[in-house]
């Protein structure tokens, strides 16, 4: 068995568990991604290099780090 490239092996981090230990499913872990990953790419909208870090990769990492709250109402 080969050793995972580091593409290969950032797949796998962070892990899907600890991402569910701050949101409660895996339904809202995607939807909260992509709203996260979308208000990223905005902000970087004007600006002209490239960015250091890919929009989805930054809001799994603010999840993972906690960094990020969710807040669901009663009753959903």
């Amino acid at each position: 068995m080969s050793t995972p490239t580091k593409q290969e092996s950032n797949m796998l981090y962070p892990a899907l568990q600890t991402l569910l230990k701050h949101v409660s499913s895996r339904y809202l872990l995607v939807n909260i991604i992509a709203k996260r990953a979308r208000d990223i790419a905005a902000m970087n909208d004007g600006y002209d290099g490239d960015l250091y870090e890919k929009p989805v990769s930054k809001a799994i990492d603010e999840i993972a780090a906690g960094e990020l709250r969710v807040t669901v109402p009663d009753g959903l």
